[in-house]
C-alpha cells in the first residue's frame, strides 16, 4: 500500500452518504464523519464516478505524508479577495482592474507586465485606504486558523508568498500565525500611492526560489513541502512541492497541479495529510 483515495466534501455538508460509499466500494477510514474519508483500497476509476457530486477527490502518498513546510498562496487563497482588485474598486478604477487581474491569473497575461499596469492606475490613491481596505473589505476563507494551527503542532514551519502587497501579508500573515511573509511593496509619496512597485517584483518564480531557499535553510526537501495557490503564477510553486495543491483554482491551474480542492475549505489540505477532525487544532 502506497497511496490512498481521499474523498472530501465541503465543511457541514455531510456529501459523503453511505450511497457514495458504495459507488467506491469498500469501508473508509473517516477522517470527518460525511465530509472527508481516506480509502486504501480503491477503484482508479472512482474519480470519473463522483465526478458529479460536490466532492474533491484525490490520490495521496503515504509516503512523506505529513509535510514539514506550509508556503502558500494570499489572494483567493488565505482569504477570498484580490486586494488589487479591492483597491482599484475605492479608486475608481475596479472593472479595468479585475479584467486584467482575471487575464492574468488565467495565464493570458505576464504577471509581472499585468501587475505594474494595474499599479500605475492606482496613482495618486491616499495610502490610508489600505487600512480601510483591510478593516472593511478582506474576509478569510474557512479552515486557514485550522490549517496553520494544526501543522505548527506538529513541528511544520509556514511561509506565506503573495504576488499581492506587503501592507496585506503582514495583516494576513499576523492573524493567521505564519512564520513569515513576503509580498511585494508598494511605493508611497506624500502620503499617496506613487502608481509603482518596488523592484525586483516577486512573482511566480520568485515563489519557487523563496520555496528552494526555506527548504535549503531548515534542511527539508521538496517532498516535504505543502504549497496551496489558485492562479497561474502558482504553477510553477505547485509543481515544485511534494504535495502542491490548487485550492478553488482557475482551470489552466486545476489542469497543471497534481491536486485539487473545488469543494472543501482550506481544513481539506489537512484531511489530504492524513489529519482526523479530532487532530485539528
Amino acid at each position: 500500500m502506497s497511496s490512498v483515495l481521499v474523498l472530501i466534501a465541503a465543511p457541514g455538508s455531510g456529501a459523503i452518504t453511505r450511497e457514495v460509499l458504495r459507488e467506491v466500494g469498500h469501508d473508509p477510514k473517516w477522517l470527518s464523519p460525511g465530509e472527508a474519508c481516506e480509502f486504501t483500497h480503491y477503484d482508479a476509476t472512482v474519480a470519473a464516478k463522483l465526478a458529479y457530486l460536490p466532492i474533491d477527490v484525490n490520490v495521496v502518498s503515504l509516503k512523506d505524508r505529513r509535510k514539514k513546510l506550509l508556503i502558500a498562496d494570499m489572494d483567493s487563497t488565505m482569504i477570498h479577495q484580490e486586494c488589487i482588485d479591492e483597491l482599484g474598486d475605492v479608486a475608481g478604477v475596479g472593472e479595468r482592474i479585475k479584467e486584467i487581474t482575471a487575464r492574468a491569473m488565467a495565464g493570458q497575461l505576464d504577471f509581472e507586465d499585468a501587475l505594474t499596469e494595474r499599479v500605475g492606475l492606482l496613482e495618486g490613491l491616499d495610502e490610508g485606504v489600505i487600512a480601510r481596505v483591510i478593516e472593511n473589505r478582506i474576509t478569510f476563507r474557512g479552515g486557514g486558523k485550522e490549517l496553520l494551527s494544526t501543522m505548527k503542532a506538529n513541528g511544520a514551519y509556514t511561509a506565506l508568498v503573495s504576488g499581492g502587497f506587503t501592507a496585506f501579508t503582514s495583516f494576513v500573515a499576523d492573524i493567521l500565525g505564519f512564520n513569515e511573509h513576503h509580498g511585494n511593496e508598494l511605493l508611497i509619496e506624500n502620503g499617496k500611492l506613487s502608481g509603482q512597485v518596488k523592484s525586483p517584483i516577486l512573482g511566480k518564480e520568485a515563489k519557487v526560489d523563496e520555496l528552494r531557499r526555506i527548504c535549503s535553510a531548515h534542511g527539508l526537501s521538496h517532498a516535504d513541502v505543502l504549497a496551496v495557490g489558485d492562479g497561474a503564477n502558482d504553477i510553477p510553486m505547485l509543481r515544485e512541492a511534494g504535495l502542491g495543491v490548487a485550492l478553488h483554482a482557475k482551470p489552466k491551474v486545476q489542469e497543471q497541479a497534481g491536486y485539487v480542492i473545488n469543494h472543501g475549505d482550506l481544513s481539506a489540505l489537512l484531511f489530504l495529510q492524513g489529519y482526523a477532525k479530532s487532530d485539528i487544532k
